[in-house]
């Protein structure tokens, strides 16, 4: 009986063991099955997160296809090209020599226009009347009457002399001196008009009225300026350069300006331009010396105007050149946004050079192949400042 009992206790004690090397066991697979799929977790977070850096760059801006085709987006791909060297000055544009006449009083008196035609800008025809002019009430009496009272005088006694001479009555002396008398009385009467009363002004060209200086009742003396008439078909442009640039004008060839009226540059190449001269010493009483071109006038730019001028001097054939409109500034510092593919940019700093109003050298921080945006970058660097990325969108560079 004792033996059975024996028997029993140490059967169960083995079974007892058994039990728990097995729940042992299974607690250690949990625990090791359990780090292995926390590993795998971890490693996979890590493995997204890697990717999803690798789909958007730091640097990298994004405008979709379909904002960029609505703001009419263009890019320029850099090439080497030619680009000249650039003095940046101020100049004045001026009729040119012979395309301006000033009109001035043939006689003194009091101005009457020819009507309300007579106005700054109006077109006129040569011969066409400006203005009278008489004297009638005052003391000296009217110029113009005289003239005429002289001038019928002369003729009568002009034609009764080629009436004597022709019967031998008188020599032909007297008929020589009768005929100068004539001549000289019809140029008088002539000049100041023509008419019995009042002298009229007449346009000497056709052209356009600029600078009238008189008005209605104004008096005025003998050669004094009354008004400008200008055909403004050709114009000079007139640059004001400071003297320390004065060994590099033997090398200017032609210039670009811009006038403070648009934001349109001109460039003289396209205006039938040419170079006329350049000082060899200062303008008068000033520090510049003045450099002088013709152009065709296209009817957009006004004589008189001043306007920013670019000179262009010696060439260089290896430049790289970006639109002016391609460039933004901030805080001394200039950049260009690059087009990296179909949706993606990049900011990029750059280091300018010369600026001829309406291209700029860039002189470091591109390369050729690069493109850059020339239109829309405003649109792009709102992009820049965005912090809103675009889902669905990725890049692998």
């Amino acid at each position: 009986m004792k033996r059975n009992i024996i028997l029993s206790i140490l059967f169960a004690y083995i079974l007892w063991g058994c039990a728990g090397s097995s729940s042992t066991h299974n607690d250690e697979h949990d625990h090791v099955h359990s780090d292995h799929i926390e590993e795998h977790d971890h490693e996979h977070s890590e493995s997204e997160g890697h990717d999803h850096e690798s789909e958007h760059h730091g640097d990298e801006i994004i405008l979709k296809k379909a904002e960029a085709d609505a703001i009419g987006l263009t890019t320029k791909t850099m090439r080497p090209e030619k680009f000249h060297g650039v003095i940046a000055c101020s100049g004045t544009l001026l009729a040119a020599q012979g395309d301006e006449v000033t009109v001035v009083a043939p006689v003194s008196g009091v101005v009457s226009l020819a009507g309300k035609q007579v106005v700054d800008g109006s077109s006129i025809s040569k011969g066409a009347a400006l203005l009278d002019i008489s004297a009638e009430k005052m003391a000296a009496g009217d110029p113009a009457q005289r003239a005429y009272i002289d001038y019928e005088t002369a003729r009568k006694a002009y034609e009764r002399a080629s009436q004597l001479v022709e019967s031998q009555i008188i020599s032909r002396q007297e008929y020589e001196q009768v005929y100068k008398d004539y001549e000289t009385a019809r140029l008088a009467y002539e000049a100041i008009g023509g008419g019995k009363s009042g002298s009229a002004v007449k346009a000497p060209m056709t052209g356009y009225l600029k600078n009238i200086m008189v008005k209605d009742g104004d008096f005025v003396e003998m050669g004094q300026p009354l008004m400008t008439l200008s055909q403004n078909r050709r114009l000079q442009l007139r640059a004001e350069v400071p003297q320390r640039y004065y060994k590099e004008l033997s090398s200017v060839v032609s210039a670009n300006f811009k006038t403070p009226y648009d934001d349109r540059v001109y460039e003289l190449a396209r205006l039938n331009g040419r170079l006329l001269s350049y000082g060899k010493g200062t303008l008068a009483g000033g520090a510049y010396i003045p450099v002088v071109f013709e152009l065709d006038n296209k009817g957009e730019m006004v004589p008189g105007a001043y306007v920013e001028v670019f000179l262009q001097t010696s060439s260089v054939d290896d430049a790289l050149v970006v639109p002016v409109s391609a460039l933004t500034e901030e805080q001394g510092l200039y950049f260009v946004y690059l087009r990296l593919d179909e949706e993606g940019y990049k900011k990029q700093e750059v280091t300018i050079g010369d600026n001829n109003g309406e291209n700029v050298r860039i002189l470091s921080g591109l390369h050729e192949g690069d493109q850059v945006v020339t239109r829309g970058v405003y649109q792009v660097k709102l992009a820049a400042n965005s912090s809103v990325i675009p889902e669905g969108h990725s890049h692998n560079h």
